[in-house]
């Protein structure tokens, strides 16, 4: 994996692979000291009515993957549900962008209060997704843990400003402890694109899902997943200028040192068929141009360029 940064930073690497070969360099990792915290953010905007899953609409779709979700939820999990598009019918614009509500607040969940909280619910208004990730991150609250949103929508935003990418950005400049995942359910190149820029500005992912179940999985993967994302205080890596002889690195949070241009490499073992998560935020020690950026990249061992990833600013 290599790292390359347009200025003198202080890079914060955070590496979640599957463990293989030689025993590699730990990060500390203390015991969270709060319960995971999750808000689900479901777009109930007009054409949520859509049937087209399985011959069912979307919006019924996602109101079954939320039961079964609910109903398998680990007991520490505090969890919250925020809709957007939900209540306002008119044509009005400027009243329609404002619709978003906090139908479940975050805390210890009451399964039966839930679902019915998502069974009432009927495709209404417009889309305010950068509204409603802002509205959430502020549900969420602060804290020693990582917070997670998922996203589950259909349609780009129809509401900017914000953008929901800047507010994305927005979000992730407040610190690294807030996560956003994003679920598309519709087969649309500009919303993948909105939900994917939402998703890689949080270290978050980005999935469509086109039947019940493959939503239902995913939901349930990405609250698991919240269990184990916490603060962790991170362990000093030293990178190489090559890929040869890197310092091989286990699950966990690094921070490195890095100049103008320069390239730096880490090994990250991973099984086949498992999944490597990697993010990387900085802390510049001087003023720069907001054109910078960082770029992330994964390599296999022959060298094909698997993914990169870049943001700037």
């Amino acid at each position: 994996m290599n790292l390359r940064r347009s200025t003198t930073v202080l890079a914060g690497l955070v590496v979640i692979p599957a463990l293989l070969g030689p025993v590699p360099a730990m990060a500390d990792e203390p015991e969270p000291a709060e319960p995971p915290r999750v808000e689900l953010v479901l777009d109930v905007s007009g054409s949520m009515g859509a049937r087209d899953i399985e011959g069912r609409s979307r919006i019924s779709v996602a109101q079954q993957a939320f039961n079964e979700v609910v109903d398998a939820l680990p007991e520490t999990t505090q969890l919250g549900i925020r809709v957007l598009g939900a209540t306002y019918k008119g044509e009005n614009k400027k009243v329609g962008c404002q619709d978003t509500q906090q139908i479940v607040p975050v805390g210890p969940v009451d399964r039966t209060q839930a679902k019915d909280a998502v069974a009432g619910l009927k495709p209404t208004g417009f889309t305010p997704v950068g509204l409603a990730l802002r509205e959430a991150a502020e549900d969420l609250g602060s804290g020693a843990t990582t917070r997670r949103i998922v996203l589950i929508t259909d349609g780009e935003d129809t509401c900017a400003p914000p953008d929901p990418c800047d507010v994305a950005r927005e979000l992730a400049a407040q610190g690294t402890r807030l996560v956003v995942d994003t679920l598309g359910l519709a087969p649309d190149e500009k919303v993948r694109r909105q939900l994917l820029c939402i998703a890689a500005a949080t270290g978050g992912t980005y999935t469509a899902a086109q039947s019940t179940d493959q939503l239902t999985n995913r939901i349930k993967q990405l609250v698991d997943r919240a269990q184990e994302t916490y603060t962790r205080t991170p362990t000093v890596v030293g990178g190489s200028s090559v890929c040869e002889g890197a310092p091989l690195l286990a699950p966990g949070v690094y921070t490195d040192r890095e100049k103008f241009s320069e390239h730096r490499w880490y090994r990250v073992p991973v099984r086949p068929g498992q999944e490597l998560r990697a993010s990387v935020s900085v802390a510049l020690d001087r003023p720069v141009n907001p054109d910078y950026g960082v770029l992330l990249r994964a390599v296999a061992t022959d060298g094909r360029e698997l993914v990169r990833g870049v943001d700037a600013g």
